[in-house]
């Protein structure tokens, strides 16, 4: 495959699949987040290729440069310094790039510290929305998390020690103080999960917490009501008479028929 992107560990360096290792050995050149932190995985296992350095503020130039590398016929790889890169780390918008010039592209499975923030949170996996870094400056942040409140999905970030505290204080604002988990070092040493609230994690990033971490945030709580309501209108779409609609729902949510009836006469939506 011309360009691939192939994810890195993210703690242990045991992480990594046998067909990435294979893809890094076969590459012609190597793109890296930082050639310092990859080579010490790299030299784990052996691997010599050339390094050309792929981060945040070469990424346009060195884009063109790895495309045209392609051109020459010659097999890219792309790391990050942990994780699969394209996610919050550069490597998507030379992907992009490859496909537009008619390249294949592949993206190999392997470590991210999204899925397993997620399982060890104890909030519901499904559905979520990964919303990566919140915005750096006060305006847009605010408005980020404005647009999340109405979400009922577990909400999941990526954070930095030295910017989560008022990234939290965001949320508590926006959202009020809902059930939370702080999963930081994750497949390191010291990896932990921190549950509880959104104030109780800010009470303990004030003790000092350091380290990658992944913030998960339960969603707005439902109201009842509009559970009953979906279902109403899924029966309603599903040819089902009122009268049946109203017993079914009677029967599931404890909502009075008359309350039900009601409702299917005024409601608009389809």
């Amino acid at each position: 495959m011309p360009l691939t992107l192939v994810p890195t560990p993210i703690g242990n360096l045991e992480d990594i699949t046998l067909r990435a290792l294979r893809v890094l050995k076969e590459a012609d050149l190597i793109a890296c987040e930082d050639t310092r932190t990859s080579s010490v995985l790299l030299k784990r296992y052996h691997i010599v290729k050339p390094l050309i350095s792929l981060h945040r503020y070469n990424e346009k130039e060195r884009t063109a440069r790895l495309v045209a590398a392609l051109g020459e016929g010659k097999r890219v790889a792309v790391i990050s310094d942990a994780g699969t890169p394209g996610i919050s780390d550069p490597g998507f918008l030379l992907l992009q790039a490859a496909r537009s010039a008619g390249f294949e592209v592949d993206v190999l499975p392997g470590p991210s510290a999204l899925l397993p923030a997620v399982l060890l949170s104890g909030l519901p996996p499904h559905p979520f929305v990964f919303c990566g870094f919140p915005p750096e400056k006060p305006g847009a942040r605010k408005k980020f998390f404005a647009s999340l409140a109405p979400l009922s999905y577990t909400l999941i970030f990526y954070v930095s020690p030295h910017k989560a505290d008022r990234q939290l204080a965001g949320m508590i604002e926006s959202w009020g103080d809902r059930p939370a988990a702080l999963v930081r070092e994750i497949s390191k040493v010291y990896q932990e999960a921190v549950r509880g609230t959104l104030s109780g994690i800010a009470a303990r990033l004030e003790e000092g917490l350091k380290g990658e971490m992944v913030l998960v945030v339960a969603g707005k709580e439902q109201d009842a009501s509009d559970d009953w309501r979906e279902r109403a209108r899924e029966l309603r779409a599903g040819g089902r008479f009122a009268r049946e609609i109203a017993e079914e729902i009677a029967e599931l949510y404890n909502v009075p028929k008359n309350a039900v009836k009601e409702f299917l006469m005024n409601d608009r939506q389809p």
